[in-house]
């Protein structure tokens, strides 16, 4: 009778264990260890605040302040340069005088000098020379026997220095800083979706590590409740002691997952909040929603080719080329042109020395020519062209790769699409296996291998759908760093780079 009594206990012990629900439902945001001060993040507030406030953003427009000023100082030296000089002496001392007779003698010599200038400067950029216009003053006070003040003026003189037959530098560079420039604003958009991108990893990282957390609870309760039931099942003889301690071991691995897993969410934790610089925890939501959208190749290439920094950068490289060879081949021969026009006055008096004035012409032609350089010029001239080929050949495959890589990566989104499907139907059917295997086992009908590899199987579907749509938004933003393109919109990125420098 107190057999039968015990039996029956059992009975109902096992029935209780069955009827009692399984955790079936995994946790999209776990809370656990975010703290009272933590702030659920979306995707697009992650990103807008990585361009606001992290340090790689900071970075990108530190580069774009430094290639701005380095455009206005190119731009300022094509416009004239007015500038003042001034200088004032006082000398009282003894110098050497030959007489007539070839006799040496001292005399003395007591002046008070000063004298001041103004002068503006102009480049003249079609033919590399510069034009400046000048005007002087000069004082000079003697004292002793005979002496007195006298001033010489320069009212006005007009100076050219024209470089003949060499490279015409400020016409070179007329044509590579512009492209300089350009690049360098191509360079910070892209820099900025870059940041996008790196937002987005960190952001999914830690999505992902939530995820791992509310799995591992999950499996680890799961667990714990099949190993009550297999204790029971054990009692009555269901099962052998084999598939219990399966089952122990299976609680054992559980709670080693759930603390692997905390300590990889608190360190996805600490790289987002950091790269954001936020002090408070994060929760991410999983964006489920995506832009419904099928990129054609030639229109992103079009894009990409047009405002990437990659396609100013081929252009500024080709030009860079030519410009050095041109150097080398001036460099044979210098020829320059000095010429100055003006009036000059002298006069005890200022106001005499504006007056009878007279011409101050000034014309000088140097030239160098190289008799024997031992081919050394010749040497350089053609290191300059092979180096041009070579930069050509590079740029020739650069371009190859560049339009190859653009057309492996759109077809990676275009394809994306349909590998987010299948993630989520995957995860769909994993769950409902495994939930369906767990009822199975209460029953006594599965054995605990086939029960773990459905966990298993629930596990990495779980996984791979955040992965998946990881994947959808990496390429997607990939795409918009090079294209410099709003596909949602269709426009391009654009910033108002004023207002950045001004910030």
């Amino acid at each position: 009778m107190n057999r039968l009594f015990t039996k029956l206990i059992r009975f109902f012990s096992l029935t209780l264990l069955v009827m009692q629900p399984i955790a079936t439902k995994a946790k999209a945001l776990p809370q656990r260890g975010s703290g009272e001060g933590a702030f659920i993040l979306s995707l697009d507030d992650c990103i807008a605040m990585a361009r606001r406030q992290s340090v790689d953003a900071a970075v990108a427009l530190g580069e774009l302040k430094s290639a701005y000023w380095q455009w206005r100082s190119y731009k300022a030296d094509l416009l004239p340069e007015v500038s003042f000089s001034s200088s004032g002496s006082y000398n009282k001392r003894y110098t050497s005088y030959q007489q007539g007779d070839g006799g040496i003698s001292y005399v003395r010599n007591d002046y008070l000098g000063a004298e001041g200038s103004l002068h503006v400067t102009q480049k003249i950029w079609p033919t590399g020379g510069t034009i400046s216009v000048e005007s002087s003053l000069d004082f000079l006070h003697q004292s002793g026997q005979g002496g007195g003040n006298q001033f010489m003026s320069l009212p006005i003189a007009v100076t050219l220095s024209q470089p003949l037959f060499g490279v015409n530098h400020l016409k070179w560079n007329r044509r590579i800083e512009p492209l300089r420039y350009r690049e360098a604003q191509a360079r910070f958009l892209t820099e900025t979706e870059q940041v996008a991108m790196e937002a987005i990893s960190l952001f999914f990282n830690l999505l992902i590590a939530g995820e791992q957390v509310g799995i591992a609870e999950q499996n680890l309760q799961n667990a714990e409740k099949l190993y009550e039931v297999a204790l029971a099942k054990r009692e009555m003889g269901t099962i052998s002691e084999n598939d219990v301690l399966q089952m122990r071991l299976g609680v054992l691995t559980a709670r080693s997952s759930l603390t692997n897993a905390e300590s990889t969410r608190q360190a996805s934790q600490f790289a987002l909040r950091s790269f954001l610089d936020v002090e408070a925890d994060i929760v991410p939501i999983v964006p489920e929603d995506i832009p419904g959208l099928h990129l054609d190749y030639d229109e992103v290439l079009s894009h990409a080719l047009e405002n990437n920094a990659f396609a100013t950068t081929m252009r500024r490289r080709q030009l860079e080329a030519d410009y050095n060879v041109a150097s080398a081949k001036a460099n044979r021969r210098s020829i320059t042109l000095y010429a100055q026009l003006g009036y000059t006055g002298m006069d005890k008096s200022i106001g005499g020395a504006y007056r009878d004035l007279l011409s101050k012409e000034v014309v000088q032609v140097g030239f160098s020519v190289p008799l024997l350089d031992w081919g050394k010029r010749k040497g350089q001239r053609k290191m300059a062209e092979s180096n041009r080929e070579i930069v050509q050949g590079q740029l020739r495959q650069q371009a190859q790769d560049f339009r190859q890589n653009l057309f492996v990566l759109t077809e990676k989104f275009n394809n994306q699409a349909d590998q987010l499907r299948i993630a989520l139907e995957a995860d769909t059917i994993a769950r409902r296996r495994y939930y369906t295997n767990v009822e199975t086992f209460k029953i006594g009908s599965l054995s605990t291998l086939e029960l773990s590899d459905a966990q298993t199987a629930k596990d990495e579907a779980r996984q791979n759908r955040i992965v998946q749509l990881y994947n959808y938004w990496r390429y997607y933003y990939q795409l918009r760093s090079i294209a410099l393109w709003d596909f949602e919109k269709g426009c391009d990125i654009q910033e108002d780079f004023e207002a950045l420098i001004k910030k």
